[in-house]
């Protein structure tokens, strides 16, 4: 905060313990009475969304502002915890910072600087700079002499295809999107056994519906792994992600924070994506970046011998096709988000901002809804594990014409064509299919 926003705070902060520290002359029970009354009312306090001030803060602020003989500096804000930490560095220029200091461990940071802007490995639009650098490395604790606390990692490698993949997102190159630049990211996934790609793409977020897209297409391309490796990014930490994996039977592993050796393959794959593709790459558009990707991943990288495993990634997969699980037909299915809804007693659920029609035994009901965001026609509804079908949007045309008897059930009904309604799910349309 600047100097004039913590006096700001500090005038407020005096106004509300000013009763207090002004006023001894209040008796004990009149001192309660004025606590209870502050802490009940809602204030607007400066630089803050909170409205309440509990009692414990405001007996803080007297006991700092008595201590220190009614300076007004007393009630100053606290800098922020994390003041001198590297928050303009990302979470990829980090894990590459890391990687460069453990390889480096006697460079200075002008040379750490360098070799990042060498290799290129700080994400285009980072500016890294020695203060920067040097109070990231101090915080991380490798600023001083990196051999004092050896940490025991060892080499590992998969037994079979489709043990383990491991998975992260990259930073990629801008791209041409509705007249205007925008940076595109590459989610990959590699088969920690093989070194196969079982899918890369570059997407204009690295939110979790990009990812779950890559996810699923590699699952429907490659089978199902036994185990997915992944970051802490936000996607990779959603409950839907947990949810879809716990149901196919893939154990979801998270990487420890700042610790990017355990992912060391897909790391060294996205290397080999900055040296060898896109230092040649001319695409402008995403559709070309990703059909240029497709063509270089399958033809060059999937065909070429890796100097690890003495195959090419293509023949170490498919040596031992026994050990893959296929995935399910109804892979799509697992994808499905889910909504819990109760049935209004007009039948209707409202879900995104659509309007449906549920079954009449579930009326009052507290139902769950299957969905994908891109097919809002294609509504699942169950109740108690049970499948009800699929649910279709409200006809008031259709409803308005349509009988009820004394229990309020549809009956069927002509229009004034005579052409029968056979209920509230149907519309005419449907009757002469």
């Amino acid at each position: 905060m600047t100097e004039d926003e913590k006096k700001q705070v500090a005038v407020f902060r005096f106004g509300v313990i000013s009763d207090f520290v002004n006023g001894s002359w209040l008796s004990r029970s009149q001192r309660k009475i004025l606590m209870r009354d502050k802490c009940a009312r809602k204030w607007q306090i400066p630089f803050s969304e909170k409205t309440r001030i509990s009692k414990g803060t405001i007996f803080r602020w007297i006991r700092l502002y008595t201590n220190r003989n009614g300076n007004l500096t007393s009630l100053y804000p606290k800098d922020r915890a994390d003041q001198g930490k590297s928050r303009s560095l990302d979470e990829e220029t980090r894990l590459a910072l890391i990687d460069l200091r453990l390889q480096l461990p006697a460079a200075t940071v002008p040379q750490l600087i360098e070799q990042m802007n060498v290799q290129k490995r700080a994400t285009p639009g980072i500016v890294l700079n020695n203060s920067t650098v040097y109070r990231f490395l101090h915080q991380e604790k490798l600023i001083h002499h990196l051999a004092a606390k050896p940490e025991d990692r060892r080499k590992f490698e998969a037994e079979l295809p489709n043990d383990l993949w491991q998975s992260d997102v990259m930073h990629g190159p801008q791209v041409l999107v509705s007249g205007r630049m925008r940076k595109a990211y590459l989610i990959a996934i590699i088969d920690d056994h093989s070194r196969l790609i079982v899918y890369a793409r570059f997407y204009l977020s690295e939110t979790l519906a990009s990812y779950l897209d890559a996810f699923e297409n590699a699952l429907a391309r490659r089978g199902l792994p036994r185990k997915l490796y992944v970051d802490n990014g936000a996607a990779f930490r959603s409950r839907h992600l947990e949810y879809i994996t716990a149901s196919l039977a893939i154990a979801l592993i998270h990487a420890r924070p700042y610790k990017p050796q355990g992912k060391g393959k897909i790391e060294r794959w996205f290397k080999t994506i900055r040296t060898c593709f896109l230092s040649n790459c001319t695409a402008a558009s995403l559709p070309e970046l990703n059909q240029m990707l497709d063509h270089w991943v399958h033809h060059n990288y999937h065909q070429k011998k890796h100097t690890s495993t003495g195959q090419t990634p293509f023949e170490r997969f498919t040596s031992q096709m026994h050990c893959l699980r296929n995935a399910p037909a109804d892979l799509k299915d697992y994808f499905r988000q889910v909504a819990r809804r109760t049935i209004s007693k007009d039948r209707t659920i409202t879900l995104n901002g659509h309007l449906y029609e549920g079954p009449v035994a579930l009326i009052g009901k507290r139902v769950e809804l299957l969905y994908h965001d891109t097919e809002p026609e294609k509504v699942e509804v169950k109740y108690q594990n049970k499948s009800f079908g699929f649910i279709r949007p409200v006809d008031l045309h259709v409803n308005c014409r349509v009988k009820r008897d004394k229990n309020n059930n549809p009956q069927p009904a002509q229009d004034h064509s005579g052409a029968y309604l056979g209920g509230t799910l149907f519309n005419r349309r449907d009757q002469h299919e």
